[in-house]
């Protein structure tokens, strides 16, 4: 007898146990408010997205916290990213989506990222995305044949960003001749440019464009010269950045530029949060991206859904430190 009521208190124990480990995540979150940073201003798909997941992702984080979305401008999203990764309180209450192209930057070593990409706890995002090249109507140029041999202004946001590094990249591996003025504060800005004859083209997502130009794209106001990552369905006959180079070496560096697609459009912790912090939060972005709620309003919005979890991304980002050092060197000029 004495046996068993040893046992039988054992297992009380380890059932009380499994129960207050379960219990302080909720516990902590209950009544606290979430803070989503945003490095990009408002208005364009970062921010688009970052904001549909903050109406939706806190009543699947236990405990239902509140969550905001608040723009931290500066430096092309290195001041969020920064702050974030130093600054911002590593107790789960604050995270952010980060610019795709800032692991990029740290992995080269270039100056300005303050950070491990492979330290963030990396939550997951929206979906993959693709790059593209669009140019205005107006440009006169429709081709990369075309581009070849015709200066365009292409407008870009900040030094080293993806609207900065794809014409520099296609003007080293594809032999455009684009001529780039960066400097814009956002993307919404280098589309006011396009339409008022300042510039005539920009980088920009294939699923932004859908989301936030649809317009445009079905009056053929901008045309698609060529694209980066996944191969899209509906861009037939575009050809990527990749099938316009010349050589296995040019493509590594092409992929290592671009890698920032696997990324899509990426949400992130500091580093430091506790592990069961990390996980509710990551657990709850995936019940998110099945919320019918959600999916309806991304579906209204022409977003695509097709989940990247917060583990992939933590591959991606040790993978990119773990790049070779040739590549590295290679692809630098084409990020500085």
């Amino acid at each position: 007898m004495n046996i068993a009521r040893r046992a039988f208190a054992a297992l009380g124990l380890v059932l009380c146990a499994g129960g207050v480990r379960a219990q302080p995540v909720a516990d902590f979150y209950r009544g606290k408010t979430i803070t989503v940073l945003i490095g990009v201003s408002a208005g364009g798909e970062y921010d688009l997205q970052a904001r549909l997941v903050a109406r939706f992702i806190g009543k699947h984080i236990p405990g239902n916290p509140t969550v905001v979305a608040q723009n931290m401008l500066g430096a092309g999203g290195i001041t969020e990213a920064n702050y974030l990764y130093n600054v911002a309180p590593k107790d789960g209450t604050f995270f952010g989506m980060i610019q795709n192209a800032l692991p990029v930057m740290q992995a080269v070593g270039l100056p300005g990222p303050q950070f491990d990409s492979s330290k963030f706890n990396w939550i997951g995002s929206i979906a993959a995305t693709v790059e593209t090249l669009a140019l205005w109507h107006t440009s006169g140029v429709k081709t990369v044949e075309e581009a070849r041999r015709k200066e365009v202004v292409i407008g870009a946001v900040g030094r080293g960003g993806i609207t900065d590094t794809f014409p520099r990249m296609m003007n080293e591996f594809a032999g455009t001749k684009f001529k780039i003025v960066v400097g814009y504060p956002g993307g919404n800005d280098v589309n006011l440019a396009m339409e008022r004859g300042e510039v005539a083209g920009r980088n920009n997502t294939w699923s932004s464009w859908k989301v936030t130009k649809r317009k445009w794209l079905e009056e053929k106001l901008i045309s698609i010269l060529a694209y980066e990552g996944p191969k899209p369905a509906d861009l037939p006959g575009v050809p990527s950045v990749q099938d316009l180079a010349s050589s296995p070496a040019d493509r590594l560096a092409i992929k290592l530029i671009a890698a920032g697609t696997l990324y899509g459009r990426p949400l992130a912790l500091p580093p430091g949060v506790p592990a069961d912090r990390v996980e509710a939060i990551r657990q709850a972005f995936l019940a998110t991206m099945k919320d019918p709620e959600f999916l309806k309003e991304a579906e209204a919005g022409n977003i695509e859904v097709e989940p990247v979890a917060g583990p992939r991304m933590q591959e991606v980002s040790a993978d990119l430190i773990a790049t070779p050092e040739a590549v590295k060197q290679r692809a630098r000029p084409l990020i500085e």
